[in-house]
């Protein structure tokens, strides 16, 4: 059974979203990455003493600070712009997340209205209760 152009547009339309979601979530994790990095590096940078010799990257090079307390700064700002950078994908990860699980119930739907898809019994659970 051949499927109505706009059902076929609409499955289109949701496999886009479903790469567009992947690469966001693939986003987040690597900037989540970065920003566990960053705070532990941090973290081991305040446990060193005030005159301990630190070299900071430029490039591909490693070049000698003029201090520990110029090293931290440039790590609390790199810190900064890694967790705003964090929000803002997490923030577009759960709008697609909601436009995915609504754009799922409807084209679950259609399918079912065009005899695609068996009907679903009361017993199956919607996507929205398993992830609760």
């Amino acid at each position: 059974m051949a499927l109505p152009a706009k059902l076929q547009n609409d499955i289109r339309q949701f496999q886009r979203l479903q790469q567009e979601l992947g690469a966001v979530q693939q986003q987040r994790l690597q900037i989540d990455l970065k920003l566990r990095e960053v705070t532990h590096t941090l973290e081991e940078l305040k446990t060193l003493p005030e005159d301990a010799v630190v070299y900071r990257p430029i490039g591909g090079l490693l070049v000698r600070a003029k201090s520990r307390k110029e090293v931290e700064d440039l790590l609390t700002e790199d810190k900064e712009t890694t967790e705003v950078r964090l929000k803002a994908i997490e923030r577009q990860e759960n709008h697609l997340k909601e436009r995915y699980t609504t754009m799922q119930q409807d084209l679950s739907q259609a399918l079912q209205a065009a005899g695609a898809v068996p009907q679903q019994g009361p017993s199956s659970s919607s996507p929205s209760e398993s992830e609760s």
